[in-house]
């Protein structure tokens, strides 16, 4: 399973057009997603620095 992280609070689009995702707890940009860039690199282990984002409250 791959870590969506889009719902991570590390998680933040770059202005870079080569490597648009970055990933402020692993200090890094990347052209694919930062959870399949940690996926891919040895041992293969899902991202451990995954905080879920806390969702703002849109109604009043």
């Amino acid at each position: 399973m791959i870590i969506d992280c889009h719902e991570c609070e590390h998680y933040y689009v770059t202005w870079d057009k080569y490597a648009p995702h970055g990933c402020r707890a692993m200090g890094f940009k990347s052209r694919q997603l930062p959870s399949m860039i940690v996926k891919k690199t040895p041992p293969g282990l899902d991202c451990l620095s995954f905080i879920k984002k806390k969702r703002k409250n849109k109604s009043k």
